[in-house]
C-alpha cells in the first residue's frame, strides 16, 4: 500500500504541471486560476479536518498560517502559473525540482548551517544543469518572456524553500494540530492572496473560462493535485518518515517531461535532456547527507530503548 501510494503521489505531482499548462493555454487567468484552486482545496480540506475534530477554527487567526501561505503557495505558484504561459510544463517541473538546492543555500547563507563538500558539489552540478537546460534557448533571437518565465520559476522556488523552512517551526508550535490542517490553512491564505493579486492585475471573464479544458484543468488540480495528492503525501510521512515521500522531486520531473512530449506535443533538445539529468543528479547529491541522517534517525528510533542501551554497553 505504501509503495502504491508513493507511486500515485509521483504520478499526481508529475501531471499537475501539465494540468496547469492546459488551463493557462485555455486562456484561464493564471493568478485567478491558482487562487481558486488553492482557496477551494484549502477550504474543503480545512473544514473536513474541523469536522473530524483534528483542527480548530481559531487556527486561521494565527499569523503563522498567513506567512506560510505567502511562502508555500502565493510566492511559489504565482510565479509558476504565470511562467507556464511561456515555459513548457516539463521544463517547469524540472526547474521546480531545484527547491531542495535552494533550501540548502538558504540554510547555509541565512541560517549559517554547515554544509558538506558533497552538498556544495550537488548545488554546483544543479546550477550547471540549469545552464544546460536553458542553453539551447539562449540565442540572440530568444524569446525574452521564456527566459523571464524560467527565472520566475526559480524565484518561486526561493519562496517555497523559505516557506518550507519556516513551516518546520510552525509544525513545532502547533504539535497537537494535524499537518494536513496546517497545510489546508496556509492554502486558504495563499489562495486568497492570489485571488486578490488577480483582481488588481487580470481581467477575469468567467464565460471564457467555461470550456472543457479550463474546467477540467481546474477540477483536476483542486481535487487530484491539491486534495488527494497532498493528503497522500502527508499519509506517507506519517506511515514512513519525512524523507521518503519527498523523493517524488527526483521522479516527477521525468514524468512531467514524458507527459508533456507525448500528450501535449512539447519538445526537448538533447542538450536540455542532459541538463534535466544533471539537475536531478545534482539535487540528489545536494540532499544526500540529510537523507542519510534522517533515514538513520528513523532506524535508530525503531530500535527498542533496551536494545540501544545493550548495544552501547557492549552487551
Amino acid at each position: 500500500m505504501i509503495i502504491f501510494n508513493y507511486l500515485l503521489v509521483c504520478l499526481i505531482f508529475g501531471t499537475t504541471f501539465l494540468a496547469i499548462k492546459v488551463g493557462v493555454d485555455a486562456s484561464t487567468p493564471p493568478f485567478f486560476s491558482a487562487g481558486i484552486r488553492f482557496f477551494l482545496a484549502g477550504l474543503i480540506l480545512f473544514f473536513w479536518m474541523v469536522w473530524k475534530k483534528k483542527a480548530n477554527l481559531s487556527l486561521l487567526i494565527h499569523k503563522e498560517m498567513l506567512l506560510t501561505g505567502i511562502g508555500l503557495t502565493f510566492g511559489t505558484f504565482s510565479t509558476l502559473y504565470w511562467a507556464e504561459q511561456y515555459v513548457s510544463s516539463g521544463f517547469a517541473a524540472v526547474l521546480s525540482a531545484t527547491a531542495p538546492m535552494m533550501m540548502l543555500v538558504l540554510q547555509t547563507i541565512v541560517l549559517r548551517q554547515k554544509t558538506s563538500s558533497r552538498s556544495v558539489f550537488g548545488c554546483i552540478l544543479g546550477f550547471v544543469g540549469i545552464i544546460l537546460l536553458l542553453l539551447p534557448h539562449l540565442t540572440i533571437t530568444a524569446n525574452i518572456r521564456w527566459i523571464i518565465g524560467c527565472l520566475a520559476i526559480l524565484v518561486g522556488q526561493i519562496f517555497y524553500s523559505s516557506g518550507a523552512l519556516y513551516s518546520k517551526r510552525v509544525i513545532q508550535r502547533f504539535p497537537q494540530t494535524s499537518p494536513i490542517a496546517l497545510n489546508a490553512a496556509q492554502m486558504i491564505y495563499g489562495g486568497l492572496l492570489l485571488v486578490i493579486l488577480s483582481l488588481f492585475t487580470e481581467h477575469v471573464d468567467i464565460k471564457s473560462m467555461l470550456t472543457t479544458k479550463a474546467i477540467g484543468s481546474l477540477l483536476y488540480l483542486i481535487v487530484i493535485g491539491s486534495m488527494v495528492g497532498h493528503s497522500l503525501f502527508y499519509w506517507l510521512v506519517a506511515k514512513t518518515n519525512p524523507v521518503f515521500p519527498t523523493t517524488w522531486l527526483y521522479i516527477s520531473p521525468t514524468i512531467a517531461l514524458t507527459f508533456g512530449v507525448l500528450l501535449y506535443g512539447e519538445t526537448i533538445t538533447w542538450v536540455s535532456a542532459i541538463g534535466v539529468i544533471t539537475i536531478i543528479v545534482g539535487t540528489v547529491f545536494a540532499n544526500l547527507d540529510s537523507l542519510k541522517q534522517l533515514i538513520h534517525k528513523k532506524r535508530t528510533d525503531a530500535i527498542p530503548v533496551s536494545q540501544r542501551v545493550s548495544e552501547v554497553s557492549g552487551k
